[in-house]
């Protein structure tokens, strides 16, 4: 079974969970498509810690958005990854131009 991960780096963990939720709300289209929402800390991508640290990692460190499709076929996984491109550029717009993090940051 075709399967992506996506992994988003972003300021915060306020922000990591504002564009998981923001993206959440939109089901999949298909039934043959399954996709997960997780946030991670930047050390748990690098392998840098153990299982028992995972389970208690901070949340303020939990600053990746990780989202994980399957699909049945390449095509469907093509199609709804675009899809998921198409709604974090949006949501990503969105915090760039409105949000006070964001804005501090650029700074």
């Amino acid at each position: 079974m075709p399967a992506r991960v996506i992994d988003v780096p972003l300021l915060s963990n306020r922000l990591a969970s504002i564009a998981m939720r923001a993206l959440q709300v939109d089901a999949e289209l298909s039934p043959l498509v399954r996709r997960k929402f997780t946030l991670v800390a930047a050390d748990e991508i690098n392998g840098d810690v153990g299982e028992e640290q995972k389970n208690g990692a901070e949340d303020s460190h939990r600053t990746i958005l990780r989202t994980e499709y399957s699909a049945t076929t390449n095509r469907m996984l093509r199609v709804a990854v675009n899809g998921f491109m198409e709604s974090l550029g949006v949501v990503l717009q969105v915090m760039q131009e409105l949000d006070v993090d964001v804005l501090e940051a650029r700074s």
